[in-house]
């Protein structure tokens, strides 16, 4: 009934001061969140729903939704100069559902979610809904106190990455399979992550996006967790217990490109407001998608404060950027007159680098102890060095050239890996530019790529065998680890986001204990400083022998800050034992095995070096003491000097 319907009013001018309205304009709001949207209020001894929205060009704006029967007459917004319009409207409560039908200069109507909405319809449909983010009660004080040292670069850091919808499906009546809910992976994910001695969680993106097959990385609702598994307070309530359970959370953060759904930012005004108007700056022709116009003061303050609003009301403790070098690179993936240089006549985007360099200056200034971490896919130089240095100021960095050398180094059958030795030793001389991540991500086992364990040569036993050396050598290389999800139990099918993970492969030893060997390698990697300490720093590293191509076998030691405590890695990248191999050790001693990926509990075969190994005074490798070594078939060992 119309006469049932609120009307709206004006919204008092101390709730968008002109202050306000002046620091989003100037692009510098780092909490544009607490203004913009839709909020909750107590205004004139009425509760209600404050709505603001930026829309310049736009002719009228009007609040739709379930309320006024998606009638665009009856809540007119108020506009201000700096192009925000603005309405009160009393009587409306939590999980209100609406859009903002914006009227065009041309007299279209648009249907959009809220830019700045907190949570959305779960699809296909789009409406935005009215949420409350301040009542949940967290329980994390202690976590979030202590998470600059938990979190610092000399510390562990082992990531388990996440796409949610599939990585457990349950057997449901209606769907076939189901999704399991945020309180769901609280109670089952969270678990396992711990058992498996991982240190991180990281998750696919969870902002809302309509479209599957993008698995997160195309996004409709920037500021609202999926409603897929939830609603935003049981988002709060997984994070919650991660903490809880000692695990960090690191989300997928996409500011590099948005889809051009009809109820997003594309034409949100019936101008290209977030975006280039000249599709040779605002297309990803790869992709489909639009680039942000980081140009625009008041598109930085919205990518600015939604890094920080994950922070900041859901106690993300990291955020991994992702498509960087399709930020830093106006020319990225187009051909020669298909892209307009910068103003000194270069392909690099120049306000691209100064928004990353600001938003990496905002998180650290306002919550020291975030790790903020870049997929960048070039050289270009600092990307994990402080901007105070012309560095862009991320914490981390993946290292795609070691991921890409070392897979296509394990998928050389055996024969021919000593005339591909340098693909495993070529990181070495660039591990220290960067603040490195080793990532074994979900890129990797999607598109044809096949699974982990399928681009392991040889037959079933050498598939495993194999991968268990490989995953032996990243957990005892230089830098922190992150692998995704299926990979720590071999799963054969490559990675499908429409269903879960081959549990059942588990019931298979080999699996299990492909599995084991994870956890085993997670918690001696947290129980070694060698393996962590210095991960950025030569004085961590150092080779035994980085040459023998003929045997395929590598050897290194890692140090911690005191040089007395280091562990010895050697990697036997063929199926052949190696009887009295002879390695230089740094110092006298007995020395034992702290992991030997050819252990039957493993799935190996059983060779060993026996309960302890002594050193005799002979030098060799410029050391003045060796070690005669049992080298297991396909194995990666670590010593430790008892």
């Amino acid at each position: 009934m119309k006469s049932e319907i609120p009307t709206g009013t004006a919204v008092p001018a101390e709730w968008l001061s002109n202050f306000d309205r002046y620091l989003i304009s100037e692009g510098t709001h780092e909490r544009a969140y607490e203004k913009l949207g839709a909020h909750l209020v107590h205004f004139d001894q009425k509760e209600g729903v404050v709505f603001s929205v930026w829309a310049p060009n736009a002719k009228q704006v009007a609040v739709i939704g379930d309320f006024n029967d998606w009638d665009a007459t009856l809540h007119l917004m108020h506009s201000s100069d700096a192009g925000i319009w603005t309405l009160f409207i009393p009587g409306l409560t939590e999980f209100t559902v609406y859009k903002y039908c914006i009227t065009t200069q041309d007299q279209r109507q648009l249907d959009k979610a809220d830019p700045f909405g907190f949570a959305m319809e779960e699809r296909p449909r789009t409406g935005s809904v009215v949420a409350e983010l301040d009542s949940y009660q967290w329980q994390d004080a202690e976590w979030i106190a202590n998470r600059g040292r938990s979190q610092a670069l000399d510390n562990p850091i082992s990531i388990y990455e996440v796409h949610l919808g599939s990585w457990r499906r349950e057997v449901d009546e209606q769907w076939g399979n189901r999704y399991l809910s945020y309180r769901e992976l609280a109670a089952t994910l969270v678990p396992y992550v711990k058992e498996m001695g991982y240190t991180h969680i990281e998750l696919l993106p969870i902002a809302e996006y309509p479209f599957d097959g993008s698995w997160g990385y195309q996004v409709l609702g920037f500021f609202a967790p999926t409603s897929r598994f939830g609603t935003p307070s049981d988002f709060m309530f997984f994070i919650d217990q991660c903490h809880s359970a000692g695990l960090g959370v690191i989300l997928d953060w996409v500011p590099a490109h948005f889809p051009k759904d009809e109820a997003g930012l594309n034409f949100f005004d019936g101008t290209q407001l977030y975006a280039h108007a000249n599709p040779q700056q605002g297309e990803h022709q790869d992709w489909g998608t639009l680039i942000f116009n980081y140009s625009r003061n008041e598109v930085r303050s919205f990518l600015i404060s939604n890094a920080l609003f994950w922070i900041d009301k859901y106690h993300i403790d990291g955020l991994r950027v992702d498509a960087v070098a399709s930020m830093l690179y106006l020319d990225y993936s187009r051909q020669a007159g298909e892209w307009v240089p910068n103003e000194y006549g270069g392909r690099e985007n120049l306000a691209a680098i100064s928004f990353l360099r600001k938003v990496n200056e905002v998180l650290h200034g306002i919550f020291p102890g975030i790790l903020t971490i870049a997929e960048e896919s070039t050289s270009w130089p600092m990307v994990s060095r402080p901007t105070y240095l012309g560095g862009l100021g991320f914490s981390l960095k993946w290292n795609m050239g070691w991921m890409h050398d070392t897979l296509s180094y394990m998928s050389k059958d055996s024969l021919f890996r000593r005339f591909h030795h340098n693909q495993m030793t070529f990181g070495m001389l660039y591990a220290f530019h960067e603040n490195f991540i080793l990532p074994l991500s979900h890129d990797e086992v999607v598109h044809g790529k096949g699974s982990l364990i399928n681009k392991m040569p040889g037959d079933e036993w050498q598939k495993f065998a194999n991968l268990r050396t490989y995953l032996g050598f990243m957990w005892g290389y230089s830098g922190k680890k992150l692998l995704f999800m299926g990979c720590d139990i071999g799963q054969w099918q490559e990675w499908n986001h429409d269903t879960g993970l081959e549990w059942q492969a588990l019931d298979s030893p080999r699996h299990s204990g492909l599995q084991r060997l994870v956890r085993d390698l997670n918690l001696v990697y947290r129980n070694e400083p060698s393996l962590y300490q210095a991960d950025f720093d030569w004085t961590g590293f150092s080779w035994i022998d980085a040459n023998d191509a003929d045997s395929s076998v590598l050897s290194f030691i890692r140090y911690a800050k005191d040089p007395e405590d280091f562990v010895i890695v050697i990697c036997n990248f063929t199926p052949l034992v190696r009887h009295q191999y002879r390695i230089g050790a740094p110092g006298p001693g007995t020395y034992r095995e702290l992991i030997n990926s050819d252990q039957e509990i493993y799935g190996g075969s059983g060779v060993s070096n026996g309960a302890v190994i002594n050193t005799f005074p002979e030098p060799c490798h410029a050391m003045n003491q060796t070690l005669s070594l049992t080298l297991p078939p396909l194995s990666t060992v670590f010593l430790k000097r008892c």
